[in-house]
């Protein structure tokens, strides 16, 4: 693993993540370095407090800036704020519910549009038809919208917001061409903690919506569309694509195969076989070891934003919540070509060779290593070197440059 300069391993991931997204214009590295080093030990509240900080001096760098008319200044400084509101807040979630969480939700996305608004080609703000409800997202147009063009559909992860999408992958798809929509699905950003609406298995059933929308749009070649999909959207991006067969090709970046499985890993064994068997002395006891590990301030992290994002209970609930969450039966249904990539110092991540196996249509299968920078969670450190590797190969499937294609569907 990369180290920052934290003591904890958790807080540095978290650090390095969001310095990734410097040389998209989502953060600056010394001031995340000097922000990070102001952070006491595993003090959540600490880090929220340093990051939040970093966020009000970058907004108000951003204002001054934009008075003055240096709107590429303001626009990256606006950005940068946005990062870093996102960053203060991402160790707060659990429940019950943490307010200040709810707050730097809504400070990044406010200052994620305002930078946004001073691009030459400002996005689109979607509000996508889903069940009785809509879905917060946004469209990127890779030039003056008079072509249709090959299109990239990001989705993220447990943590992760629509606007931090942008950094990691929109930019780098605007770049080389494609048009780009990012959403909040269920249990991601602000779709959670604005709307309420919490993490389920059939992503299949979000992403279609997301189709329908862009199938009506006439800068869109209907021919030319793609699901990248973001750490537990390693998961999502290929469940989705084993049901809706109008996408042409997905990306799985770290690619994930059986959520529950990875869970029980980290599981005792006969506690680990006790929850799978239903035993209920077994279960008591890990009951009893969850509360206590919850309630350590990085350890108990992961537990504690399971049960937030998938709208459960208590740990033992949530760890069940995950038997859903496989591609056993789903990744042989997958028609359109794939990518699948791990890190090689990423944990999350070491079920995606069984994923990139389980495949039957054209796909490729890639590890990123630690000796070239690239083996933290979702290449965090990397992300240049990770879209050399994945866009290579979405640009030879989809042919971004190439005139709009005839629609074809398949299944």
């Amino acid at each position: 693993m990369t180290r920052v300069g934290l003591k904890d391993a958790l807080l540095d991931a978290q650090t390095l993540r969001t310095m990734g997204s410097a040389p998209y214009g989502g953060a600056d590295i010394g001031e995340c370095l000097a922000t990070a080093a102001r952070v006491r030990g595993t003090d959540l509240t600490s880090w929220h407090d340093a990051w939040l900080a970093a966020a009000a001096a970058a907004l108000a760098l951003a204002e001054r800036e934009l008075a003055a008319g240096q709107t590429e200044t303001a626009r990256l400084a606006f950005w940068r704020a946005s990062s870093y509101f996102r960053t203060s807040g991402v160790m707060l979630m659990g429940t019950p519910a943490d307010p200040r969480l709810a707050d730097v939700s809504r400070r990044q996305t406010d200052a994620f549009r305002r930078g946004a608004a001073l691009l030459a080609a400002p996005p689109q703000i979607l509000q996508i038809p889903y069940e009785g409800t809509t879905l917060p997202g946004y469209f990127f147009p890779a030039d003056d919208g008079q072509q249709r063009r090959a299109t990239v559909i990001l989705t993220g992860g447990y943590d992760g917001t629509a606007e931090e999408l942008y950094f990691f992958n929109g930019a780098a798809a605007l770049a080389r061409g494609y048009h780009v929509l990012a959403f909040d699905g269920p249990g991601q950003g602000a779709a959670l903690l604005q709307q309420g609406l919490v993490m389920r298995p059939d992503w299949e059933n979000v992403v279609t919506p997301v189709v329908d929308y862009l199938l009506t749009r006439p800068d869109v070649d209907a021919a030319r569309i793609a699901l990248i999909g973001l750490s537990l959207g390693g998961y999502l991006a290929p469940r989705a694509a084993s049901a809706e067969h109008r996408l042409a090709a997905c990306i799985a970046d770290c690619g994930s195969y059986d959520l529950f499985a990875a869970a029980l890993d980290h599981v005792p064994g006969p506690l680990a076989r006790g929850l799978t068997d239903g035993r209920g002395l077994a279960i008591a006891v890990l009951r009893r070891v969850l509360r206590v590990l919850e309630r350590k301030p990085t350890a108990g992290w992961a537990l504690r934003r399971g049960q937030q994002v998938h709208g459960t209970a208590d740990p033992i609930s949530y760890l069940r919540s995950l038997r859903d969450y496989t591609l056993t039966d789903r990744a042989a249904k997958i028609s359109c070509p794939t990518f699948v990539c791990n890190a090689e110092g990423d944990d999350i991540s070491r079920s995606a060779p069984q994923l990139a196996a389980a495949l039957t249509c054209e796909n490729e299968f890639v590890t990123f290593t630690a000796a070239e920078g690239a083996g933290d969670h979702c290449e965090a450190g990397a992300r240049t070197l990770y879209h050399a590797r994945s866009f290579g190969w979405l640009d030879r499937t989809l042919h971004p440059d190439r005139p709009a294609a005839t629609p074809h569907f398949t299944g």
